[in-house]
Protein backbone atom coordinates (compact mmCIF):
# COMPACT_ATOMS: atom_id res chain seq x y z
CA UNK A 1 0.00 0.00 0.00
CA UNK A 2 1.47 3.19 -1.15
CA UNK A 3 1.49 6.80 0.89
CA UNK A 4 -0.30 8.58 -1.42
CA UNK A 5 -2.21 7.98 -5.33
CA UNK A 6 -1.43 10.63 -7.16
CA UNK A 7 -4.22 10.72 -10.03
CA UNK A 8 -3.24 12.94 -13.07
CA UNK A 9 -5.36 13.97 -16.49
CA UNK A 10 -2.42 13.94 -18.20
CA UNK A 11 -0.57 10.99 -19.63
CA UNK A 12 2.36 10.51 -17.09
CA UNK A 13 5.70 12.70 -18.08
CA UNK A 14 8.75 12.66 -15.68
CA UNK A 15 9.69 16.10 -16.91
CA UNK A 16 10.35 18.85 -14.57
CA UNK A 17 8.16 21.11 -16.97
CA UNK A 18 5.36 18.88 -15.77
CA UNK A 19 3.64 19.75 -12.15
CA UNK A 20 2.40 15.98 -11.42
CA UNK A 21 5.73 15.07 -11.89
CA UNK A 22 7.84 17.43 -9.56
CA UNK A 23 5.19 16.80 -6.67
CA UNK A 24 5.57 13.40 -7.31
CA UNK A 25 9.37 13.56 -7.20
CA UNK A 26 9.29 16.15 -3.72
CA UNK A 27 7.41 13.78 -2.04
CA UNK A 28 9.54 10.80 -3.24
CA UNK A 29 12.39 12.74 -1.98
CA UNK A 30 11.18 12.84 1.65
CA UNK A 31 10.94 9.60 2.05
CA UNK A 32 7.06 8.64 0.82
CA UNK A 33 5.15 6.53 -1.74
CA UNK A 34 3.87 7.91 -4.43
CA UNK A 35 1.98 5.85 -7.03
CA UNK A 36 1.15 7.58 -10.44
CA UNK A 37 -2.72 7.17 -11.78
CA UNK A 38 -2.54 8.57 -15.16
CA UNK A 39 -6.08 9.14 -17.10
CA UNK A 40 -8.08 6.76 -15.06
CA UNK A 41 -11.39 5.81 -16.55
CA UNK A 42 -14.51 7.16 -15.38
CA UNK A 43 -16.55 4.67 -16.63
CA UNK A 44 -14.50 1.65 -15.11
CA UNK A 45 -14.41 1.99 -11.00
CA UNK A 46 -11.65 -1.06 -11.04
CA UNK A 47 -9.21 1.64 -12.73
CA UNK A 48 -9.18 4.12 -9.39
CA UNK A 49 -8.41 0.82 -7.76
CA UNK A 50 -5.40 -0.36 -9.27
CA UNK A 51 -3.15 1.07 -6.27
CA UNK A 52 -5.80 0.03 -3.63
CA UNK A 53 -6.28 2.70 -1.18
CA UNK A 54 -3.35 4.69 -0.04
CA UNK A 55 -2.51 5.35 3.41
CA UNK A 56 -2.38 8.93 3.49
CA UNK A 57 -4.56 9.89 0.35
CA UNK A 58 -5.08 11.08 -2.90
CA UNK A 59 -3.45 13.70 -4.75
CA UNK A 60 -5.39 14.91 -8.14
CA UNK A 61 -4.77 17.23 -10.97
CA UNK A 62 -6.25 17.70 -13.98
CA UNK A 63 -3.05 18.04 -15.63
CA UNK A 64 -0.39 21.08 -16.88
CA UNK A 65 -3.35 22.55 -18.05
CA UNK A 66 -7.24 23.14 -17.38
CA UNK A 67 -8.66 20.60 -18.89
CA UNK A 68 -11.83 22.74 -20.29
CA UNK A 69 -8.94 24.50 -22.27
CA UNK A 70 -7.27 21.06 -23.41
CA UNK A 71 -10.53 20.02 -24.86
CA UNK A 72 -11.85 23.38 -26.46
CA UNK A 73 -11.04 26.07 -28.91
CA UNK A 74 -11.95 29.96 -27.71
CA UNK A 75 -14.49 28.88 -30.35
CA UNK A 76 -16.15 25.95 -28.03
CA UNK A 77 -15.48 24.00 -30.62
CA UNK A 78 -14.04 20.57 -29.10
CA UNK A 79 -10.27 20.21 -30.39
CA UNK A 80 -9.51 17.05 -32.43
CA UNK A 81 -5.93 16.37 -30.68
CA UNK A 82 -4.72 16.37 -27.18
CA UNK A 83 -1.02 17.36 -26.60
CA UNK A 84 -0.54 16.37 -22.84
CA UNK A 85 -2.09 12.43 -24.04
CA UNK A 86 -0.01 9.73 -25.67
CA UNK A 87 -0.42 10.01 -29.46
CA UNK A 88 -2.17 12.63 -29.34
CA UNK A 89 -5.10 11.71 -28.82
CA UNK A 90 -8.44 13.07 -27.67
CA UNK A 91 -10.90 12.47 -25.39
CA UNK A 92 -8.47 10.89 -22.56
CA UNK A 93 -9.63 12.95 -19.71
CA UNK A 94 -13.05 14.32 -18.60
CA UNK A 95 -14.46 17.87 -18.60
CA UNK A 96 -13.74 19.55 -15.20
CA UNK A 97 -11.42 16.76 -14.42
CA UNK A 98 -10.86 17.26 -10.74
CA UNK A 99 -14.31 17.90 -10.14
CA UNK A 100 -15.11 14.42 -12.05
CA UNK A 101 -11.83 12.56 -10.41
CA UNK A 102 -12.77 13.23 -6.74
CA UNK A 103 -16.03 12.36 -7.32
CA UNK A 104 -15.44 8.91 -8.34
CA UNK A 105 -12.85 8.35 -5.71
CA UNK A 106 -15.31 9.63 -3.16
CA UNK A 107 -18.21 7.30 -4.88
CA UNK A 108 -15.13 4.54 -4.68
CA UNK A 109 -13.47 5.22 -1.10
CA UNK A 110 -15.63 6.77 0.83
CA UNK A 111 -14.10 8.87 3.57
CA UNK A 112 -10.11 9.29 2.41
CA UNK A 113 -8.38 12.05 2.33
CA UNK A 114 -8.44 13.95 -1.35
CA UNK A 115 -6.23 16.89 -1.80
CA UNK A 116 -5.93 18.73 -5.01
CA UNK A 117 -4.01 21.06 -6.87
CA UNK A 118 -2.44 22.16 -10.31
CA UNK A 119 -3.54 24.60 -13.00
CA UNK A 120 -7.23 23.71 -12.68
CA UNK A 121 -7.68 23.74 -9.22
CA UNK A 122 -5.68 26.51 -8.20
CA UNK A 123 -7.57 28.79 -11.02
CA UNK A 124 -10.87 27.78 -9.62
CA UNK A 125 -10.76 27.96 -6.26
CA UNK A 126 -12.97 31.23 -5.83
CA UNK A 127 -16.18 31.39 -7.09
CA UNK A 128 -15.59 31.75 -11.06
CA UNK A 129 -17.36 32.72 -14.44
CA UNK A 130 -16.91 29.30 -16.60
CA UNK A 131 -16.76 30.40 -20.13
CA UNK A 132 -18.29 26.97 -21.30
CA UNK A 133 -21.14 26.74 -19.10
CA UNK A 134 -21.52 30.80 -19.18
CA UNK A 135 -22.47 30.65 -15.71
CA UNK A 136 -20.71 31.27 -12.36
CA UNK A 137 -19.65 28.12 -10.40
CA UNK A 138 -18.53 27.87 -7.10
CA UNK A 139 -15.08 26.91 -5.74
CA UNK A 140 -13.67 23.67 -7.45
CA UNK A 141 -13.51 22.72 -3.59
CA UNK A 142 -17.06 22.66 -2.86
CA UNK A 143 -17.78 21.06 -6.28
CA UNK A 144 -15.46 18.24 -6.07
CA UNK A 145 -15.68 16.90 -2.07
CA UNK A 146 -11.94 17.27 -1.60
CA UNK A 147 -10.48 18.01 1.79
CA UNK A 148 -7.90 20.49 0.98
CA UNK A 149 -6.95 22.71 -2.00
CA UNK A 150 -3.29 23.49 -2.75
CA UNK A 151 -2.69 26.73 -4.82
CA UNK A 152 0.20 28.04 -6.81
CA UNK A 153 3.51 25.91 -6.92
CA UNK A 154 2.90 23.29 -4.26
CA UNK A 155 5.75 21.95 -3.52
CA UNK A 156 6.02 23.38 0.36
CA UNK A 157 2.19 22.92 1.42
CA UNK A 158 2.54 19.32 0.02
CA UNK A 159 5.51 18.58 1.87
CA UNK A 160 3.50 20.17 4.91
CA UNK A 161 0.61 18.21 4.55
CA UNK A 162 2.43 14.91 4.17
CA UNK A 163 4.48 15.25 6.92
CA UNK A 164 1.25 16.09 9.35
CA UNK A 165 -0.83 13.25 8.13
CA UNK A 166 2.31 10.88 8.30
CA UNK A 167 1.79 12.06 12.11
CA UNK A 168 -1.89 11.03 12.23
CA UNK A 169 -3.09 14.64 12.17
CA UNK A 170 -6.58 14.00 10.70
CA UNK A 171 -7.11 16.32 7.46
CA UNK A 172 -9.51 18.58 9.15
CA UNK A 173 -7.14 20.27 11.74
CA UNK A 174 -4.81 20.79 9.00
CA UNK A 175 -6.06 24.76 8.60
CA UNK A 176 -3.09 26.56 8.75
CA UNK A 177 -0.69 25.81 6.04
CA UNK A 178 0.14 28.72 3.57
CA UNK A 179 -1.53 27.89 0.13
CA UNK A 180 -3.86 25.93 0.76
CA UNK A 181 -7.37 26.59 1.03
CA UNK A 182 -10.35 24.28 3.02
CA UNK A 183 -14.18 24.61 4.05
CA UNK A 184 -15.42 25.40 7.35
CA UNK A 185 -18.65 26.28 8.83
CA UNK A 186 -19.20 29.70 8.96
CA UNK A 187 -18.71 30.11 12.82
CA UNK A 188 -15.54 28.16 13.05
CA UNK A 189 -14.20 31.17 10.25
CA UNK A 190 -10.67 32.57 11.29
CA UNK A 191 -10.62 36.19 12.38
CA UNK A 192 -7.90 38.52 10.38
CA UNK A 193 -8.91 37.70 7.16
CA UNK A 194 -10.53 39.85 3.90
CA UNK A 195 -13.94 38.51 3.08
CA UNK A 196 -15.07 38.99 -0.53
CA UNK A 197 -18.52 38.58 -1.80
CA UNK A 198 -19.92 35.23 -1.60
CA UNK A 199 -20.95 32.65 -4.22
CA UNK A 200 -25.04 34.06 -4.04
CA UNK A 201 -23.68 37.51 -4.43
CA UNK A 202 -21.51 37.02 -7.63
CA UNK A 203 -24.22 34.68 -8.98
CA UNK A 204 -26.09 37.45 -8.85
CA UNK A 205 -24.70 40.92 -9.14
CA UNK A 206 -21.63 41.68 -11.88
CA UNK A 207 -20.41 44.43 -9.63
CA UNK A 208 -19.88 42.16 -6.41
CA UNK A 209 -18.13 39.59 -8.97
CA UNK A 210 -15.56 42.34 -10.02
CA UNK A 211 -15.27 43.63 -6.19
CA UNK A 212 -14.45 40.22 -5.54
CA UNK A 213 -12.01 39.69 -8.36
CA UNK A 214 -10.37 42.68 -7.25
CA UNK A 215 -9.96 41.39 -3.76
CA UNK A 216 -8.51 38.07 -5.40
CA UNK A 217 -5.58 39.82 -6.70
CA UNK A 218 -5.08 42.26 -4.20
CA UNK A 219 -4.19 39.68 -1.84
CA UNK A 220 -2.26 37.34 -4.26
CA UNK A 221 1.23 38.05 -2.97
CA UNK A 222 2.47 37.27 0.31
CA UNK A 223 -0.76 39.12 2.15
CA UNK A 224 -3.84 38.38 3.71
CA UNK A 225 -5.83 35.55 3.57
CA UNK A 226 -9.36 35.53 1.98
CA UNK A 227 -12.68 34.06 2.77
CA UNK A 228 -15.82 33.44 0.79
CA UNK A 229 -19.04 32.07 1.73
CA UNK A 230 -20.77 29.20 -0.38
CA UNK A 231 -23.81 28.65 1.43
CA UNK A 232 -23.88 26.65 4.50
CA UNK A 233 -20.26 26.80 4.23
CA UNK A 234 -17.37 28.96 4.32
CA UNK A 235 -14.40 29.05 1.70
CA UNK A 236 -10.93 29.86 3.20
CA UNK A 237 -7.89 30.82 0.99
CA UNK A 238 -4.56 30.90 3.29
CA UNK A 239 -2.06 33.26 2.84
CA UNK A 240 0.13 31.82 -0.36
CA UNK A 241 3.37 30.04 0.45
CA UNK A 242 6.70 31.80 0.15
CA UNK A 243 7.94 31.71 -2.98
CA UNK A 244 11.29 29.02 -3.00
CA UNK A 245 14.21 30.63 -2.85
CA UNK A 246 17.31 29.58 -4.81
CA UNK A 247 18.67 26.55 -2.72
CA UNK A 248 15.47 25.04 -2.34
CA UNK A 249 14.88 25.98 -6.40
CA UNK A 250 17.92 24.12 -7.21
CA UNK A 251 17.15 21.09 -5.02
CA UNK A 252 14.10 20.47 -6.76
CA UNK A 253 15.46 20.35 -10.25
CA UNK A 254 18.67 18.30 -8.68
CA UNK A 255 15.67 15.25 -8.41
CA UNK A 256 16.35 12.52 -10.63
CA UNK A 257 13.69 13.05 -13.25
CA UNK A 258 13.79 9.88 -16.30
CA UNK A 259 12.33 13.01 -18.34
CA UNK A 260 10.93 10.78 -20.53
CA UNK A 261 7.39 9.81 -20.64
CA UNK A 262 6.45 6.70 -19.18
CA UNK A 263 7.34 3.90 -21.40
CA UNK A 264 4.19 2.14 -21.96
CA UNK A 265 3.03 5.19 -24.20
CA UNK A 266 5.55 4.09 -27.17
CA UNK A 267 3.43 2.18 -28.93
CA UNK A 268 1.07 4.98 -29.50
CA UNK A 269 3.56 7.28 -30.60
CA UNK A 270 4.84 8.90 -27.23
CA UNK A 271 3.03 12.54 -25.77
CA UNK A 272 3.60 15.10 -27.75
CA UNK A 273 3.69 17.83 -25.51
CA UNK A 274 7.59 16.67 -24.19
CA UNK A 275 9.03 17.58 -27.77
CA UNK A 276 8.59 21.15 -26.58
CA UNK A 277 10.29 20.99 -23.27
CA UNK A 278 12.30 17.73 -23.44
CA UNK A 279 15.62 20.26 -24.49
CA UNK A 280 14.46 23.09 -22.14
CA UNK A 281 15.32 24.12 -18.70
CA UNK A 282 13.40 26.39 -16.60
CA UNK A 283 15.40 29.22 -14.55
CA UNK A 284 12.61 31.02 -13.10
CA UNK A 285 9.27 31.42 -11.85
CA UNK A 286 6.87 34.01 -11.60
CA UNK A 287 6.25 36.88 -13.73
CA UNK A 288 5.88 40.52 -12.18
CA UNK A 289 4.63 41.19 -15.97
CA UNK A 290 1.14 40.37 -14.59
CA UNK A 291 -1.35 40.84 -17.91
CA UNK A 292 -4.86 40.89 -17.25
CA UNK A 293 -5.12 37.48 -19.27
CA UNK A 294 -2.48 35.19 -18.02
CA UNK A 295 -3.57 33.11 -15.23
CA UNK A 296 0.27 32.94 -13.99
CA UNK A 297 -0.46 36.22 -11.77
CA UNK A 298 -3.45 33.94 -9.44
CA UNK A 299 -1.28 30.84 -9.80
CA UNK A 300 2.17 31.30 -9.78
CA UNK A 301 2.09 34.95 -8.19
CA UNK A 302 3.97 38.48 -9.47
CA UNK A 303 7.13 37.01 -7.02
CA UNK A 304 10.42 35.79 -8.98
CA UNK A 305 12.00 32.50 -7.76
CA UNK A 306 15.17 31.56 -9.64
CA UNK A 307 17.69 28.51 -9.71
CA UNK A 308 21.58 29.41 -9.54
CA UNK A 309 23.75 29.78 -12.45
CA UNK A 310 25.49 25.86 -11.48
CA UNK A 311 22.03 24.77 -11.32
CA UNK A 312 20.85 25.35 -14.79
CA UNK A 313 24.26 24.77 -16.30
CA UNK A 314 24.36 21.43 -14.87
CA UNK A 315 21.10 20.31 -16.11
CA UNK A 316 22.12 21.60 -19.39
CA UNK A 317 25.07 19.37 -18.99
CA UNK A 318 23.01 16.16 -18.47
CA UNK A 319 20.74 16.76 -21.19
CA UNK A 320 23.81 17.02 -23.89
CA UNK A 321 24.54 13.40 -22.40
CA UNK A 322 21.15 12.17 -23.34
CA UNK A 323 21.00 9.59 -26.33
CA UNK A 324 19.21 12.07 -28.67
CA UNK A 325 20.72 15.34 -27.86
CA UNK A 326 20.88 16.85 -31.18
CA UNK A 327 23.26 20.36 -30.06
CA UNK A 328 20.17 22.27 -29.49
CA UNK A 329 19.55 23.67 -26.11
CA UNK A 330 15.52 24.74 -27.28
CA UNK A 331 15.04 27.31 -24.44
CA UNK A 332 16.25 28.99 -21.14
CA UNK A 333 13.43 30.36 -19.64
CA UNK A 334 10.23 30.65 -17.43
CA UNK A 335 6.67 32.02 -17.67
CA UNK A 336 8.89 35.22 -18.82
CA UNK A 337 12.14 34.44 -19.67
CA UNK A 338 14.23 37.40 -18.72
CA UNK A 339 12.64 37.73 -15.35
CA UNK A 340 16.06 37.17 -13.02
CA UNK A 341 15.02 38.97 -9.89
CA UNK A 342 11.91 40.49 -7.91
CA UNK A 343 11.25 43.76 -9.87
CA UNK A 344 12.53 45.93 -7.46
CA UNK A 345 13.84 46.17 -3.82
CA UNK A 346 10.14 46.57 -2.04
CA UNK A 347 9.23 43.95 0.06
CA UNK A 348 5.67 42.50 -1.95
CA UNK A 349 4.05 43.61 -4.76
CA UNK A 350 2.23 47.13 -5.00
CA UNK A 351 -1.86 46.37 -4.99
CA UNK A 352 -3.50 47.83 -8.07
CA UNK A 353 -0.12 48.90 -9.92
CA UNK A 354 1.62 47.43 -12.46
CA UNK A 355 5.38 47.36 -12.59
CA UNK A 356 5.40 47.83 -16.43
CA UNK A 357 2.15 49.08 -17.79
CA UNK A 358 1.12 51.62 -18.94
CA UNK A 359 4.55 52.94 -18.05
CA UNK A 360 7.88 51.59 -16.45
CA UNK A 361 7.48 51.86 -12.62
CA UNK A 362 10.06 54.48 -10.88
CA UNK A 363 11.00 51.65 -8.59
CA UNK A 364 11.64 48.85 -11.11
CA UNK A 365 15.18 47.82 -11.53
CA UNK A 366 15.94 46.31 -15.20
CA UNK A 367 18.98 43.72 -15.69
CA UNK A 368 20.19 40.83 -17.51
CA UNK A 369 23.52 40.23 -16.21
CA UNK A 370 22.58 36.91 -14.17
CA UNK A 371 20.89 36.01 -17.14
CA UNK A 372 23.34 36.78 -19.91
CA UNK A 373 25.81 35.27 -17.44
CA UNK A 374 23.85 31.46 -17.39
CA UNK A 375 22.97 32.23 -21.27
CA UNK A 376 26.98 31.98 -22.33
CA UNK A 377 28.00 29.50 -19.57
CA UNK A 378 25.40 27.10 -21.20
CA UNK A 379 26.47 27.70 -25.18
CA UNK A 380 30.21 27.11 -23.99
CA UNK A 381 29.32 23.32 -23.03
CA UNK A 382 30.68 20.73 -24.59
CA UNK A 383 28.24 19.27 -27.17
CA UNK A 384 26.15 22.52 -27.01
CA UNK A 385 26.01 23.96 -30.54
CA UNK A 386 23.07 26.32 -29.82
CA UNK A 387 21.17 27.59 -26.80
CA UNK A 388 17.47 29.42 -28.02
CA UNK A 389 15.25 31.68 -25.72
CA UNK A 390 11.75 31.00 -26.81
CA UNK A 391 9.63 31.76 -24.03
CA UNK A 392 8.33 34.59 -23.62
CA UNK A 393 10.68 37.79 -23.99
CA UNK A 394 9.31 40.69 -21.82
CA UNK A 395 10.41 43.29 -24.56
CA UNK A 396 9.15 46.21 -22.69
CA UNK A 397 11.65 44.81 -19.47
CA UNK A 398 14.38 44.94 -21.71
CA UNK A 399 13.92 47.96 -23.80
CA UNK A 400 14.60 49.14 -19.70
CA UNK A 401 17.65 47.91 -19.38
CA UNK A 402 20.36 50.70 -20.03
CA UNK A 403 22.86 47.98 -20.59
CA UNK A 404 22.61 46.99 -24.22
CA UNK A 405 25.07 43.28 -24.04
CA UNK A 406 22.05 41.32 -23.56
CA UNK A 407 20.04 42.63 -26.33
CA UNK A 408 22.79 42.24 -28.70
CA UNK A 409 23.80 38.92 -27.15
CA UNK A 410 20.41 37.45 -27.84
CA UNK A 411 20.04 38.74 -31.32
CA UNK A 412 23.49 37.61 -32.02
CA UNK A 413 23.23 33.97 -30.35
CA UNK A 414 19.87 33.06 -29.14
CA UNK A 415 17.33 33.13 -31.80
CA UNK A 416 16.44 30.52 -34.43
CA UNK A 417 15.65 32.93 -37.37
CA UNK A 418 12.67 34.58 -35.40
CA UNK A 419 11.52 36.15 -31.99
CA UNK A 420 8.18 35.36 -30.69
CA UNK A 421 7.03 38.38 -28.99
CA UNK A 422 3.93 39.48 -27.45
CA UNK A 423 2.89 43.11 -28.44
CA UNK A 424 -0.97 42.07 -28.24
CA UNK A 425 -2.37 45.15 -29.84
CA UNK A 426 -1.78 48.74 -31.30
CA UNK A 427 -4.60 50.37 -29.75
CA UNK A 428 -3.40 51.42 -26.64
CA UNK A 429 -6.83 52.04 -24.57
CA UNK A 430 -7.21 48.20 -25.37
CA UNK A 431 -3.69 47.70 -24.17
CA UNK A 432 -4.40 49.43 -20.93
CA UNK A 433 -6.78 46.65 -20.91
CA UNK A 434 -4.77 43.90 -21.11
CA UNK A 435 -2.63 45.10 -18.58
CA UNK A 436 0.25 45.87 -21.42
CA UNK A 437 3.00 48.41 -22.23
CA UNK A 438 1.68 51.23 -24.92
CA UNK A 439 2.97 50.53 -28.43
CA UNK A 440 4.98 52.55 -28.21
CA UNK A 441 7.64 50.39 -26.24
CA UNK A 442 6.93 47.77 -29.04
CA UNK A 443 8.00 50.17 -31.64
CA UNK A 444 11.00 51.18 -29.96
CA UNK A 445 11.67 47.78 -29.49
CA UNK A 446 11.24 46.51 -33.14
CA UNK A 447 13.48 49.59 -34.32
CA UNK A 448 16.35 48.06 -32.29
CA UNK A 449 15.91 44.59 -33.11
CA UNK A 450 16.45 45.06 -36.66
CA UNK A 451 19.11 47.55 -36.67
CA UNK A 452 20.92 44.89 -34.47
CA UNK A 453 20.07 42.12 -36.94
CA UNK A 454 21.31 43.95 -39.65
CA UNK A 455 24.38 45.38 -38.41
CA UNK A 456 25.10 41.50 -37.26
CA UNK A 457 24.70 40.69 -41.55
CA UNK A 458 21.61 38.40 -39.78
CA UNK A 459 18.32 37.73 -41.60
CA UNK A 460 15.86 37.41 -38.30
CA UNK A 461 12.38 38.27 -38.17
CA UNK A 462 10.09 39.47 -35.33
CA UNK A 463 6.95 37.18 -35.06
CA UNK A 464 4.47 39.15 -33.14
CA UNK A 465 1.51 37.79 -30.99
CA UNK A 466 -1.88 39.40 -31.16
CA UNK A 467 -5.25 39.04 -29.24
CA UNK A 468 -8.62 39.80 -30.93
CA UNK A 469 -11.80 40.52 -29.34
CA UNK A 470 -10.44 41.15 -26.13
CA UNK A 471 -12.37 43.54 -23.71
CA UNK A 472 -12.17 46.89 -24.61
CA UNK A 473 -11.74 46.41 -28.38
CA UNK A 474 -14.14 47.24 -30.51
CA UNK A 475 -14.72 46.40 -34.24
CA UNK A 476 -12.92 50.13 -34.93
CA UNK A 477 -10.20 48.72 -32.84
CA UNK A 478 -9.95 45.83 -35.06
CA UNK A 479 -9.71 48.02 -38.10
CA UNK A 480 -7.12 50.34 -36.67
CA UNK A 481 -4.82 46.97 -36.37
CA UNK A 482 -5.05 45.81 -39.89
CA UNK A 483 -4.20 49.78 -40.81
CA UNK A 484 -1.24 49.40 -38.54
CA UNK A 485 -0.04 45.26 -39.82
CA UNK A 486 -0.42 46.49 -43.33
CA UNK A 487 1.37 49.85 -42.59
CA UNK A 488 4.13 48.53 -41.15
CA UNK A 489 4.01 45.07 -43.36
CA UNK A 490 3.44 42.72 -40.90
CA UNK A 491 1.88 39.64 -41.39
CA UNK A 492 1.23 38.30 -38.43
CA UNK A 493 0.86 34.06 -38.03
CA UNK A 494 -0.28 34.23 -34.33
CA UNK A 495 -3.52 35.57 -33.78
CA UNK A 496 -5.65 34.02 -30.77
CA UNK A 497 -9.62 34.89 -30.54
CA UNK A 498 -9.36 36.20 -26.59
CA UNK A 499 -10.11 33.06 -24.37
CA UNK A 500 -11.73 33.76 -21.30
CA UNK A 501 -10.09 31.32 -18.71
CA UNK A 502 -10.95 30.59 -15.41
CA UNK A 503 -9.53 33.61 -12.51
CA UNK A 504 -8.51 36.09 -14.61
CA UNK A 505 -9.26 39.95 -14.19
CA UNK A 506 -9.49 40.13 -18.52
CA UNK A 507 -12.47 36.82 -17.73
CA UNK A 508 -13.85 39.28 -15.35
CA UNK A 509 -14.24 42.04 -17.63
CA UNK A 510 -15.32 40.23 -19.93
CA UNK A 511 -18.09 38.10 -17.69
CA UNK A 512 -19.00 41.54 -15.77
CA UNK A 513 -18.55 44.20 -18.54
CA UNK A 514 -16.61 45.84 -15.79
CA UNK A 515 -12.90 46.49 -15.39
CA UNK A 516 -12.47 45.66 -11.31
CA UNK A 517 -10.20 47.69 -10.32
CA UNK A 518 -11.55 51.06 -11.83
CA UNK A 519 -15.52 49.98 -12.03
CA UNK A 520 -15.49 51.67 -15.41
CA UNK A 521 -18.18 49.76 -17.98
CA UNK A 522 -15.91 48.13 -20.66
CA UNK A 523 -16.85 47.40 -24.23
CA UNK A 524 -16.86 43.49 -24.90
CA UNK A 525 -17.66 42.03 -28.08
CA UNK A 526 -19.52 38.41 -27.31
CA UNK A 527 -21.71 37.80 -30.22
CA UNK A 528 -19.38 34.79 -32.72
CA UNK A 529 -20.05 37.41 -35.90
CA UNK A 530 -18.12 40.35 -34.49
CA UNK A 531 -15.71 37.67 -32.91
CA UNK A 532 -15.07 36.00 -36.38
CA UNK A 533 -14.89 39.64 -37.96
CA UNK A 534 -12.24 40.94 -35.30
CA UNK A 535 -9.96 38.37 -35.96
CA UNK A 536 -10.34 37.95 -39.71
CA UNK A 537 -9.19 42.08 -39.51
CA UNK A 538 -5.69 40.87 -37.73
CA UNK A 539 -5.04 38.24 -40.78
CA UNK A 540 -6.69 40.90 -44.10
CA UNK A 541 -4.10 39.78 -46.27
CA UNK A 542 -6.09 36.22 -46.36
CA UNK A 543 -7.79 35.47 -48.84
CA UNK A 544 -10.51 33.82 -47.06
CA UNK A 545 -11.37 36.73 -44.31
CA UNK A 546 -11.55 39.16 -47.97
CA UNK A 547 -15.91 38.66 -47.16
CA UNK A 548 -15.40 39.57 -43.38
CA UNK A 549 -12.83 42.26 -43.81
CA UNK A 550 -15.51 43.98 -46.39
CA UNK A 551 -18.09 43.39 -44.05
CA UNK A 552 -16.49 44.77 -40.73
CA UNK A 553 -15.32 47.60 -42.90
CA UNK A 554 -18.70 49.03 -44.39
CA UNK A 555 -19.97 48.34 -40.69
CA UNK A 556 -17.41 50.26 -39.54
CA UNK A 557 -18.25 52.88 -42.31
CA UNK A 558 -14.59 52.25 -43.48
CA UNK A 559 -15.40 51.47 -47.44
CA UNK A 560 -12.36 53.75 -48.02
CA UNK A 561 -9.93 50.29 -46.76
CA UNK A 562 -11.63 48.23 -48.80
CA UNK A 563 -8.90 48.50 -51.52
CA UNK A 564 -5.68 48.99 -48.90
CA UNK A 565 -6.70 45.75 -46.64
CA UNK A 566 -6.05 43.28 -49.52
Amino acid sequence: MCDFVLVTGDSYVDHPSFGAAIIARVLEADGFSVSILAQPDINNPKSFKKFGTPKLGFLVTAGNIDSMVAHYTAAKKRRSDDAYTAGGKHGKRPDRAVTVYCRKIREIFGGVNIIIGGLEASLRRFAHYDYWSDAVMPSVLVDSTANLLVFGMGERAIRKIAERLKNDEKIAEIRDIKGTCFLVKPEETPHGYVQCPGFKEVCADKKAYARACKIQYENQDESKGILQRHGGVMLVQNPPSEALNEAEMDEVYALPFSRAYSPEYEKAGGVPAIEEVKFSITHNRGCFGACNFCAITLHQGRKISWRSKKSVVEEARILTKMPDFKGYIHDVGGPTANFRKDACDKKGYCKGKKCLAPEKCPSLKAEHGEYLGILRAVRELKGVKKVFVRSGIRFDYLMHDSDGAFFKELVAHHISGQLKIAPEHCVNRVLDKMGKPHIEVYERFSRRFYALTKSLGKEQYLVPYLISSHPGAGLKDAVAMAVYLKKNKLRPEQVQDFYPTPGTVSTCMYYTGLDPFTGEQVYVAKTAEEKAMQRALLQYFNPKNRPLVIKALKLTGRQDLINFLK
